[in-house]
């Protein structure tokens, strides 16, 4: 069954290729060329990938085995070439030229196809198919593509390596992160905790010259590892892998995922831009914002879960004073997690209670959004009562537990379980009035394999595939009763999964444990996403120093708080608005609504996050650039990239010292800061 499922796959890839006259290559080790990328293979089918930029050819690293499968006892590694095929392509995805290889080792025959696309010139796709041509059965326990070692940058001292990283874990690790000897990181795309697991099927590792990426290019997610390690000083190793009992009969073949490999010059940036916009080939169009989700917000969540009715109403005067657009309810107005009712000690008058909130904030000219984590039900919910047979199972038959809200995982793939959820979307919106969901828990970015009988699944994998198809029904729903309402999307730390950031119109820093987090989440969002999308930066106390305004203005995020009044509460924290944090707020609300660079488009072409220093992000809105530096301390000359041969004149904008007039495409600028400097260069 496993054969037969992935042969589907691979047919519906190609079943619109047409291709023009093979032509067969006799002699010669093979390769293809593309624009700016070289796939080499020698006569074992071993392969090494060439960056091409700038009219120079760099080698990445030693051929390698880089695809591969393994048997109960074997790692089949080498395979004889037999023969080698080069031919033009035409099919969904573009025009290209494809070079087909096949060998033998055996009982099996593998047979590679690598693709290069013309409007992909930086990528090449691989598919790989295996055949049994022995005569007994062959069980196939896993398979890799795309296993590269990447050498060093020769003569080049100091950090060797950075990466990008897309597994999730229950430590939530940062996303880009330097290399360092005996460094090891599955990124498994399933889970890696009892909830936490899902991502983005790429990841990367790059040098100051050239980077490299490697992932799959499915339509669905899929539970697929993506290795990266630094074995030692002089390499790091990335590939892609899966491991799933295949068997095959004599004469049976099967295809492995389609996977890609990927050359880049700068950080990882370029490589999801170029994977996004192949996966919008594949059918993946991301979400329309409304023009007021790019208003800053305040969350009551500041409050915590005990929060009351009376202390939001409280706050609403000085959230409009300080010119916040958003409020939003958070964790603690329902009865429970999984029957979300109304908490009746908070609520005593139900659903009029809860309405007569959403008019007031309304009328005081905010939106109002709501908190809210689907997929999960506490154990004595009247959900799980009346209808057990919504959960999620484990393959012992055991309930899956989402830890942090102490529930039960429903199954995303059980069409109750949608309609159960779509039900709730037109209560919060439509009975209630809220203008906006904000959807948050790190068992959202994904699920385990649901082995409950009474799903009548085709396999247990049916509620991995279908946790896009849930959230594409709570947004289409949204949309349906509330045209343009707000639906972020908050993972609590998990790396995102790429597959369902089509169905919401907001994305967030999801709970960063740093300054960095907030500006590299970033970096990676609107790589994926585009700047169409709002990029919510997070509540300003949750990274460094508890009022981290300038990351999220300097990436170009919407800025938001959980402040509290000091009067409201009895314990006192970094959340308390005192005088002189409203000062700063003030001022901070007054530079985003003038810049209102969340609206502007995100250059992160023109510096590497890792190896340029001090860190340095761009905004570029109508002519002028916005340039954002981040360091414990700096004094030096910076580079300003992306200018027009002209002057330009530069302004500290959060101060508005003027700091000099900068000329042409080579533009030095000598500064000095701590911690961060936000600067502005207008043309002249």
């Amino acid at each position: 069954m496993a054969a037969a499922r992935l042969w589907i796959v691979f047919v519906s890839v190609f079943a619109v290729s047409s291709f023009a006259a093979a032509t067969d290559v006799p002699g010669g080790n093979p390769r293809i060329q593309g624009g700016k990328v070289r796939i080499e293979f020698d006569n074992h089918l071993r392969s090494r990938v060439v960056a091409c930029f700038d009219k120079k050819e760099t080698v990445l690293g030693p051929f390698t085995a880089s695809e591969t499968v393994t048997t109960a006892d074997k790692l089949w590694t080498g395979f004889l070439l037999t023969s080698q095929t080069h031919e033009h392509t035409k099919d969904a995805f573009g025009e290209g030229e494809r070079l087909t290889v096949e060998g033998k080792a055996g009982a099996l025959t593998k047979r590679v196809s690598v693709t290069i696309y013309n409007d992909f010139p930086a990528m090449a796709f691989f598919d790989v198919q295996y055949t049994n041509t022995g005569t007994s059965k062959l069980v196939i326990k896993s398979w890799t593509n795309n296993s590269y070692t990447v050498s060093a940058q020769s003569g080049v001292g100091g950090q060797a390596f950075w990466s990008y990283q897309s597994g999730s874990y229950e430590k939530r690790p940062n996303w880009v992160v330097p290399l360092h000897t005996n460094f090891r990181q599955e990124n498994y795309q399933g889970m890696n905790a009892s909830d936490y697991g899902g991502g983005t099927p790429i990841v990367d590792v790059w040098r100051r010259d050239v980077g490299i990426a490697v992932g799959h290019v499915e339509p669905r997610p899929k539970l697929v590892s993506l290795p990266v390690s630094m074995p030692d000083a002089l390499h790091a190793e990335i590939a892609v892998r899966f491991a799933k009992a295949i068997s095959l009969s004599p004469g049976e073949s099967f295809h492995t995922f389609r996977t890609f490999v990927a050359v880049h010059q700068g950080d990882y940036f370029r490589a999801l831009v170029d994977y996004r916009r192949f996966m919008t080939k594949e059918g993946f169009q991301m979400a329309t914002a409304p023009d007021a989700a790019f208003g800053a917000i305040w969350c009551a969540w500041g409050y915590g879960r005990s929060v009351q009715p009376k202390q939001v109403y409280d706050t609403l005067p000085t959230a409009k004073r300080l010119g916040f657009k958003w409020v939003t309810l958070d964790d603690g107005w329902q009865n429970n997690v999984g029957d979300w009712a109304l908490d009746p000690k908070k609520f005593p008058h139900g659903d009029a209670d809860m309405k007569a909130l959403v008019d007031r904030i309304h009328q005081e000219g905010f939106k109002a959004q709501l908190w809210w984590s689907p997929l999960s039900a506490v154990p004595g919910s009247q959900l799980l009562r009346d209808h057990p047979d919504y959960e999620l199972l484990n393959r012992d038959g055991s309930r899956r537990k989402v830890s942090w809200w102490n529930s039960y995982y429903l199954c995303p793939a059980d069409h109750r379980v949608v309609e159960y959820h779509k039900a709730l979307v037109k209560k919060i919106l439509v009975d209630w009035g809220f203008d906006g969901l904000k959807l948050d828990g790190q068992d959202m970015n994904g699920v385990p394999a649901c082995y409950n009988h009474a799903h009548h699944h085709a396999q247990p994998e049916d509620s991995v595939e279908a946790l896009p198809d849930f959230f594409r029904a709570i947004y289409d729903t949204a949309q349906s009763v509330k045209p343009g309402a707000l639906v972020e999307f908050c993972p609590c730390g998990t790396a995102y999964s790429f597959f369902t950031m089509p169905h919401f119109n907001m994305s967030v820093a999801s709970d960063p444990e740093s300054s960095f987090q907030v500006r590299s989440k970033a970096k990676t969002l609107k790589a994926l996403m585009g700047d169409n999308v709002p990029f919510f930066g997070d509540h300003v106390e949750l990274s460094d120093g508890g009022n981290d305004f300038a990351s999220t203005v300097g990436v170009g995020g919407v800025v938001g708080t959980q402040f509290v009044l000091p009067s409201l509460v009895t314990k006192h924290g970094k959340s308390d608005l005192t005088p002189e944090r409203e000062k700063e707020f003030e001022k901070w609300l007054r530079i985003y609504r003038e810049k209102m660079l969340s609206k502007g488009q995100y250059l992160g072409q023109l510096y590497d996050i890792g190896f340029d220093l001090p860190e340095t992000h761009v905004i570029r809105k109508d002519r002028t650039m916005y340039y954002a530096f981040f360091a414990k301390q700096w004094k030096g000359a910076v580079e300003l990239r992306g200018l027009e041969d002209r002057n330009y004149s530069v302004v500290d904008y959060l101060t508005g010292k003027s700091l000099g007039i900068v000329s042409g495409h080579n533009a030095h600028l000598p500064i000095e800061f701590t911690g961060n400097l936000l600067i502005e260069a207008q043309p002249q």
